[in-house]
């Protein structure tokens, strides 16, 4: 994610082959893609948008970092953001608003401190695929730098897969 040689980040190059390989499935399949970030910042959007031919695949994406803009925008329901109902909510919200076959939404805590009463490095995952919302739940280690890397690496990685026509195994559930 920066200039640090720190191995167990995913590097700049590794996130754009992921990207590359993002945009040729999703060209061709005809797919769009949008998506919602608020432990990510606009990391994922950043990556996505570097990708070859994005302005003909890439609707934008909305970086919701407080819970007013959650709720307001992406019509979180009241109480914690940090949860699958946020996620799920915030990857609804997203495929509506820009009109994508494929919305992924990200939200969750870094730490070392949270503002919520989940564990440091806990991300929930929503993607929608053609109006079928999916959510995951992963725990990452490590250092704020460090969720952050594995949580936009595996943001690209679920949008991949789901381009490609496939689910994640650790998906809880199809709404």
């Amino acid at each position: 994610m920066n200039g640090d040689p720190r191995p167990e980040l995913p590097s700049d190059k590794d996130l754009d082959d992921m990207c590359r390989q993002l945009a040729a499935v999703v060209e061709e399949h005809g797919l769009s893609v949008a998506t919602a970030e608020s432990l990510t910042a606009g990391n994922i959007a950043a990556h996505l948008g570097k990708a070859p031919n994005a302005g003909s695949w890439f609707c934008g994406g909305i970086v919701a970092y407080t819970r007013a803009v959650k709720h307001s925008v992406l019509h979180v329901p009241d109480g914690p953001v940090v949860c699958e109902d946020a996620a799920r909510a915030m990857a609804h919200s997203t495929a509506t608003l820009f009109g994508a076959t494929l919305a992924l939404a990200v939200t969750g805590e870094a730490g070392p401190d949270t503002q919520e009463n989940v564990p440091p490095g806990t991300v929930w995952f929503g993607v929608v695929d053609h109006g079928t919302a999916e959510t995951e739940k992963q725990v990452f280690s490590g250092d704020p730098e460090a969720v952050l890397g594995a949580t936009v690496e595996h943001a690209i990685g679920l949008l991949l897969r789901h381009a490609s026509g496939r689910r994640t195994p650790s998906s809880t559930g199809v709404v």
